[in-house]
This record gives structure tokens, sequence and C-alpha cells, in this order.
């Protein structure tokens, strides 16, 4: 067996631990909680991730991307004894497991570390020196789990671990050291539990489209005020970038006023979902799935900043309007654009705005900066009655090319027109 025991740095924040083993989670599923530490058993991972080196380098990237403070580590071959080398400054590199750990301090096994102060008198100050000591006499002075914890360290009894499971929702809660009267201050804290959000969606392969920050609010509030507040934060496609979820978090604390000083928050993700992995590509380009992060990124703190109203995007209609191919909706929205139907004949690039009404000439033709060409002809479009009569389209387009202008699309109206426009003849498009 293999095993890797890893350590949070001493000034990282408690909640570290739990992320971190949910980071190792998504290299194994024989992780365990080893005091304050966590082991993972990695032996059938190893050639997956193409040996021990390149598993811990790679261990050490997620780690840094998800913002923790990754510590000491340590291979052995049983747990205890990887936590054992991991405590220390400078453990043996080389050498049999059993020599490797004679050489290390009381201090480096909990089970001695609380008689340290009676072995020292003994003198003892190793591993090596306590093992040598009878153990039956051992037994009966530091009782038998001592004696079990040693025989766990150097492989001569076996390890009984609980493994861990990911739950089905993320749903983590801190209570905060002090009042927090400003919102801004919260994202302080809720790094925090960003942190084990992202290490969780690791784990399970995935993302998120939204999540949602809950805090309550202190004990000595005003009696018209509620226990505490939420707000949620939603992205344009799904991500566990921690960066890029900082970012917007910080945009919406930004805006946000605490009717009252906050004791604790809770960060949940209801919903996860699958994250589609996406293949880099040799050239930067338009198909980069980096410049496509970058520019949801951008439009999604331009969305909080100046209001969703106000960022909007284009989705695909089904209607043969050429008016009501595309609405405009809040951005980011959750509708899909459907697939649609390729209308009949081409279709402008750009539209005119109301439909500009063209005289005829002697043979009730159309005419626009001169006489006009008949190029294509006619598409005819009847849609629109299911939403009223005053909706009803029915209408006859063309392409026709002007010497002026270029290639228009003209359409002649079917039913009854207007007085000012008797012709019946409108340009609704230009070619590029």
């Amino acid at each position: 067996m293999r095993w890797l025991a890893l350590c949070c740095r001493p000034d990282a924040p408690a909640g570290d631990i739990d992320a971190l083993a949910w980071l190792a989670l998504s290299f194994t599923p024989r992780v365990a909680r080893l005091e304050e530490a966590v082991v993972a058993e990695v032996s059938a991972s190893l050639r997956l991730f193409r040996g021990a080196r390149a598993l811990r380098l790679r261990l050490q990237a997620q780690a840094d991307e998800a913002g923790l403070a990754l510590g000491a580590s340590a291979w052995a071959p049983t747990a205890l004894a990887a936590l054992a080398l991991a405590r220390c400054p400078e453990p043996p590199r080389r050498g049999a497991l059993s020599e490797r750990l004679d050489a290390l301090p009381l201090l480096a096994l909990t089970a001695a570390l609380a008689h340290h102060a009676m072995l020292a008198r003994l003198g003892c100050t190793c591993l090596g020196e306590l093992r040598r000591l009878p153990r039956a006499a051992l037994a009966r002075r530091f009782g038998p789990a001592l004696l079990t914890a040693l025989d766990q360290a150097y492989g001569d009894r076996p390890e009984v671990h609980d493994w861990l499971t990911l739950p089905d929702r993320f749903d983590a809660r801190l209570e905060l050291p002090w009042r927090v009267e400003h919102a801004p201050v919260l994202l302080h804290f809720a790094e925090t539990l960003l942190r084990q959000l992202c290490a969780f969606l690791a784990a399970r392969h995935a993302g998120v489209r939204a999540l949602r920050l809950a805090w309550q609010h202190d004990a000595m509030r005003a009696r018209d005020v509620a226990d505490g507040g939420e707000l949620t934060v939603a992205t344009a496609d799904t991500t566990r970038d921690l960066p890029r979820l900082t970012r917007l978090l910080a945009e919406h604390l930004a805006r946000t006023t605490l009717a009252a000083p906050a004791g604790e928050i809770t960060l949940s993700a209801d919903t996860v979902l699958p994250l589609q992995e996406l293949s880099a590509g040799l050239l930067p380009g338009h198909t980069d799935p980096q410049e496509r992060t970058t520019t949801h990124a951008l439009l999604e703190r331009l969305s909080v900043r100046l209001g969703a109203a106000r960022v909007r995007e284009g989705r695909l209609h089904e209607d043969h309007r050429l008016d009501r191919m595309q609405r405009w909706l809040a951005w980011p929205s959750s509708a899909q654009s459907p697939a649609v139907r390729r209308p009949p004949g081409p279709q402008p690039t750009w539209l005119v705005e109301p439909p500009l009404p063209l005289r005829c000439d002697a043979r009730e033709q159309p005419m626009y900066c001169g006489p006009l060409t008949r190029i294509s002809g006619p598409h005819r479009v009847e849609a629109g009655w299911w939403e009223g009569p005053a909706e009803l389209q029915t209408r006859d387009y063309f392409v026709y090319r002007s010497a002026a202008r270029g290639l228009l699309w003209i359409y002649h109206e079917r039913l009854s027109v207007t007085e000012s426009a008797a012709s019946g003849w409108f340009l609704q498009g230009v070619f590029a």
C-alpha cells in the first residue's frame, strides 16, 4: 500500500482541511481524516497519474488553483507512518520504513506524545528507543493504545479508517469571529467557504451556475429587522474558478447593505452540474476556452454594476417573421437557443426599422434611389396569426439590386395597407 499524508500550513483557516480532503477525493476514493491531516491511499491511482511524483505535483497544482494552503506531505506504507514523517521538518528520505521511523522524535506519534514527560525520564527520545522497551511492561504502565499505535505505524497491525464521502449538495457554515457591520467585509470570511466549494466541485468533476450566500444577523438587532439576509450569485456558464467566483461575489457584496451586524454566514450550492473539460487549442482564437471564460467574467461584472436589464444578449427564436427571429434577454439568461429552421430565401445583414415605404414606377415595380433590378423572389411568408390580427404578416419577399445601394431586401404586403403606404412595397433589409 502507498499512503500520502497531507497537512495544511499552520496559518491556514480551519475549513481548509475539509477542502483538502474533498480535493484528495478527486485522486482516490480512499481518503480519511487522521488527526490534523488528510491521508489518502493512492496505490491504485499511481499508474493513472504516472507515478507518485506526478500525482503529488498535480495535487499541489489543484490545491493552488483552489486557494488552499497546502503544507507538508509525506509518503509511507502506512497512514500513521506517513503522518509521522509529515510532522517532522526534515524526515529521513532513504532506508526501510522501520529505520526511518526509528529516527523520528516521540512528538511524531500522538500516542507517544501523551506520555512524553514520563518517557523522557526513562531516557526515550525517539521512536526506535521506545520500540525497544519491553512490551509487557510498556503496556502495563502506559496502556495498550501506545503499543497499538506503534504496531500500526510500523505495519505490524492493520489500520482502520472511516472513509470520507462527498455529500450530494454543498452547504457550509462559518461563525464569524466578530460582528460584521458592512457587507464587503463578509468577502474575507466567504473566501474560506469558496475554497471549500471549489475543492468539493473538483472532487465531483463539476461546477456551478449559481451559489447562495446567506448571513444571520446578530441577536442585538432591532425588532423590525429580519433574522438574516441572502444573495444569489449567478454565472454565465458552469465553472469552479475560484478567482472568478470571488470577484463576482465581491461585486454583489459591494452593492449590499446589511440591515444589522452579521454573526455567521452560510454558503450553499444546491445544483451541481457536470463541468465540460475543453482541450486547449494550439493557437489562440475565438475557440480558446480561456478567452471565452474571460469574456463571460467581464460580462458578469458589468451585469452586476450596471444592472441586469442593461446587459442583454440575443437569443434565436423560432419564427419566420424577420423582425421576430431574435429576442433580447437580460444576460445571462437561462433560456436556451432552440434549433431554428432556416427561413425561405436569403436573409439580409441589417434590418431597416421601421420598414421604409417605397414608391412604384409605371409598371408597379418598387423604386429606391432609382430603378431596381429583381434578383430573386418571391419568398412568401404567412405568420403571426396565432398572436391576433394586428400581428399577422402575409408578405412576398424579394431581393432587388440597386445601382447606388447594392442588394436590398424588399417585401410586398399582400393584405390591405395604410394610406401612407398605398403601394404596398417596403424596404426592410440591406445585404452586406
